[in-house]
Formats: structure tokens, sequence, C-alpha cells
């Protein structure tokens, strides 16, 4: 049998809840009685469990994982799957669990990630997103808790660690290969306006058709849910406009597949009536009939670095935020071509 508490607390003349709080080095026990009980646990052996110990080192050698909605949702998109390969192939070497955090709601993402702070369950989080005004980035950057994000933070650039791609720049040369093949009714199809992802692939978007003197319209700009069903309804609205887009910029693999799927039902192929330049060529990007020409965003680099990042800054509390720009490359496959005769009298 073990030494119990109640043997330690016997030993240094406490109460068995000041041995705990000893362990726990609460500031509230007078340095004196720390030192009498630390010896009474030394001479009598006690070993306090891997918890207490933890704390003891302030250290839990977990990172929390944070998603941005509830997890069956989320990882239906191959984008998550394989960012967490990337954080879990650093973390994994470097001796660090992940503990996955989730919600239906942005309250209950919040009552997760609190849990994990106040509760010492980790010694830092990522955030696989970045929204305005979230109150979890919020909570976090308040309680100068290790965090980082991939992504780009709203507000305070200088002092959140992120990473993330050039995604303005990424989005304005995908658009313009649309532009070179002729294309000059555009449309843009992207997630929720209040993700920073979507506002720069949007703002890329623009620039490009401005660059080429091209107009921005409003009626070709549509947002939804990252995922196919989101897809069918934005593809029904552009395609029963008076002039409907030759070309759409695409801010997810995933809706691609779905607005493929939808075009079908109208009776419009790609490429051959349409054509359709996609991000973040996920593995299905290749195999979906036709292939996609995409921005490989290297989503597992994103996952490795934002895990390197945050062990750095948990293991060096005086660590400087950094901003990690991960390379894009274009993936260009068989989901475009030069706008023909047939497809601009259609349009």
């Amino acid at each position: 049998m073990g030494v119990t508490i109640k043997e330690v607390a016997k030993a240094a003349g406490v109460a068995p809840s000041t041995v705990s709080r000893v362990i726990a080095d609460n500031p509230r026990i007078s340095p004196a009685t720390k030192k009498r009980v630390r010896k009474a646990m030394k001479e009598l052996g006690y070993h306090p469990n891997v918890n207490a110990r933890s704390l003891v080192r302030s250290s839990t050698q977990s990172i929390g994982v944070v998603m941005p909605s509830s997890a069956d949702k989320a990882l239906q998109n191959p984008f998550f799957p394989e960012v967490l390969r990337g954080i879990s192939a650093v973390a994994h070497n470097l001796e660090y669990s992940l503990l996955l955090s989730t919600g239906e709601t942005e309250e209950e993402i919040l009552e997760g990630v609190q849990r994990m702070v106040y509760g010492t369950r980790v010694d830092g989080v990522i955030l696989l997103y970045s929204r305005l005004k979230d109150k979890v980035m919020e909570f976090l950057y308040e309680q100068n808790f290790p965090f980082v994000i991939v992504g780009k933070p709203n507000e305070n650039t200088d002092t959140i660690s992120h990473v993330d791609n050039d995604n303005i720049r990424a989005s304005r040369e995908i658009t313009e290969h649309l532009i070179e093949l002729g294309h000059r009714c555009i449309g843009f199809i992207g997630g929720s306006k209040d993700l920073a992802v979507t506002v720069d692939r949007m703002t890329g978007y623009k620039e490009a058709l401005k660059k080429a003197g091209l107009q921005a319209k409003k009626e070709y700009r549509f947002h939804t849910e990252f995922l196919k069903s989101g897809g069918r309804k934005a593809v029904h609205e552009l395609f029963s406009l008076p002039e409907p887009p030759t070309g759409l910029v695409i801010s997810d693999d995933l809706m691609s597949i779905g607005v493929i799927n939808m075009l079908e039902e109208f009776g419009l192929y790609v490429p051959e009536d349409v054509s359709i330049v996609s991000f973040n060529n996920v593995y299905m990007a290749e195999v979906t009939r036709p292939p996609l020409t995409t921005v490989d965003i290297n989503i597992y680099e994103l996952g490795a670095q934002a895990s390197k990042c945050l062990i750095e800054k948990i293991q060096n509390k005086n660590e400087p935020a950094k901003r990690i720009i991960v390379p894009f490359e274009i993936k260009h496959r068989l989901s475009t071509q030069p706008l023909n005769e047939e497809t601009s009298k259609r349009a």
C-alpha cells in the first residue's frame, strides 16, 4: 500500500485538505507550511497521482483543439481530419496528447474551452477557425493562456500567434486563371461572412475582377455553410439570374462537389458549361468527376506548424507571437476550360 494524504497530514500536523493544497501549489498556503508538508512527503515517500503531479509541474502534456462547430458536421469536411493529422504528428513526437473540444453553439464551445482552462486540463489551445468577435478567442486572450489560431485573427494580429495561407493572394491568382480563360461573368460562393478565411478569399476574388476591369456584381456572390447542402441553394439562385455566371470561384472543395452535382440537375456540366475553381485540395478534389482545379493550401502543414508553434509557446512563456504563412500551390485539373462560343451565347 502506498502512503496516503492522511498519513502525510498527520506527520506534518496539518489537515489533509492542506496537503492537497500544497500539492496544487496553492498560493494561500504559507511557505513555512509548504516546506513542512513537502518534508513529510519526502520522508514518507509519498508520490502524488499524475494529475496532482501535473499541477505541481503545472503541465498536463495535453493540447486542446477547438472545432468550429459540432464535430459530426465539421468532420464531414476532410479539411479537419487532415489538419488534425498535422497537429497530432508534431504533438506525438513532442509527447503531447490532444483533447478535442466541440459544441453545437458558440456558447457550448466557450464552455468547453473554459472547462479546459479552469480545470487545467490542457497546457494550450489550437483554434481551428477564426471568426469575427469570437468569444472563445477573446476569453483565451484575456486569460493570457497559450493559444494559436489556424487562420488569421481579426484583431490583435501582432499579438496573437497564427498559422495561415495568404488567402487573398491565392484567391486573386485562381480568379485570374478564370479571367485568362476568357470568363467575364464570374460568381463567388463562400462560407459564413464572419469567418476570416471567407472574407480574405472574397477580397482576392474582387481584387482580380477589379484589376481586369470587371464588375464584382453583388448578385454573383453567395454565402453559405462549407457543406454540400449549402451549395445547392447557391446554385439555384445564381443560375436563375438573367445573366448567369460562366465561371465560379468556390471557397471550399466540399462545396464545389455539391455545386457540380446540383448543376447536373439543371442540365449544366463542368467544365463544358461552367468552369469551377476551388480551395483546399482535400483528397476528394482529385477523385471527384471532373477533378477540381483548386488551391492546395497544405492542410497538413497548417496543423503541424500550429502544433509546433503552440508547444514552443507552452515551453517558453516569453516566446513572441508569430505569424506563420504556409505556402499554397494551384493544382490545375479538369474543372475549367476556355470560355467557348456556346457558353458565351448562353450567357
